[in-house]
């Protein structure tokens, strides 16, 4: 049975719910401490995850000194020989701080997730948005690998999400996007509320050149079971829930479990 490690920061809020959709997925998984460097490398896995939470307590900027960590320069190496590396929401901001997305030149720092833009508000915000795959993204990025192009719902929960790019690299930008924010219906967000933070062309998730390394803000371990999605969701997995008797809402997956089988399906799992 194929392995990933989740690798688990002082203030990692989110390693046993990711661990477990993995093993549910048909994935082993195991949680290393930031300070099992030694462990790691001993036990090297098939594929990363960094999860969501508040990483040293989000000091200086949210994911930067989790970045710095020895630990990291590990999951670098391993991405760099092409092993699949997931960052989820905090996971997310500590993939751009170690210059893993969008990677133009590995190592160096060449975006930013800034804080939230929204109306009337600022800081943290929780809620589900509408998500659809990039032009390039389920044919390059094994997390996205069983997308079928549908817009899917994922909830959110993060300050800093906004992804934000020099000028003169938005057009290299483009090839890298893994998600988008949109509408419901799949059209493009066309700012607040569909695009939650001010995203530079609605990204929601980004993956480096190779498509095995993937930053993504919204969190798919939070919505892997049908009985997570609002009952009063639209689109087909509000009416799926809906739909469902009490017993396939319990049982089925929600629509975060694609994240996962993507992976299961790169790596063999039958």
């Amino acid at each position: 049975m194929p392995c990933a490690a989740v690798i688990r920061f002082p203030g990692s809020n989110c390693e046993f719910e990711t661990a477990r959709v993995l093993r549910n997925s048909g994935i082993d998984s195991r949680i290393y401490n930031w300070n099992e460097i030694g462990r790691l490398s001993d036990n090297k896995a098939d594929a990363y995850v960094l999860p969501g939470g508040f990483s040293f307590q989000d000091r200086i900027r949210a994911g930067v000194i989790a970045s710095r960590e020895n630990i990291m320069d590990f999951v670098f190496e391993e991405a760099m020989n092409g092993k699949p590396v997931l960052g989820i929401c905090n996971g997310a901001q500590v993939l751009i701080e170690s210059g893993l997305v969008p990677g133009w030149k590995p190592g160096s720092v060449q975006g930013a997730l800034a804080g939230n833009l929204a109306p009337g508000r600022s800081g943290y915000l929780s809620r589900w948005v509408y998500l659809k795959p990039g032009k390039e993204a389920v044919a390059k990025c094994p997390w996205l690998s069983a997308l079928e192009g549908d817009a899917f719902p994922l909830p959110i929960a993060h300050a800093e999400g906004r992804f934000v790019f020099r000028e003169e690299d938005m057009d290299k930008v483009k090839s890298h996007i893994g998600l988008t924010y949109c509408t419901p219906d799949g059209s493009a967000a066309d700012g607040w509320p569909d695009n939650p933070n001010g995203s530079v062309l609605n990204i929601a998730a980004l993956m480096n050149a190779e498509g095995n390394v993937l930053a993504m803000m919204p969190h798919p371990e939070r919505s892997y079971h049908l009985w997570q999605v609002p009952p009063d969701m639209q689109g087909f997995w509000g009416d799926k829930r809906r739909n469902s008797s009490l017993k396939d809402i319990e049982e089925q997956p929600g629509p975060g479990a694609i994240i996962f089988k993507g992976l299961a399906k790169y790596l063999g799992v039958k």
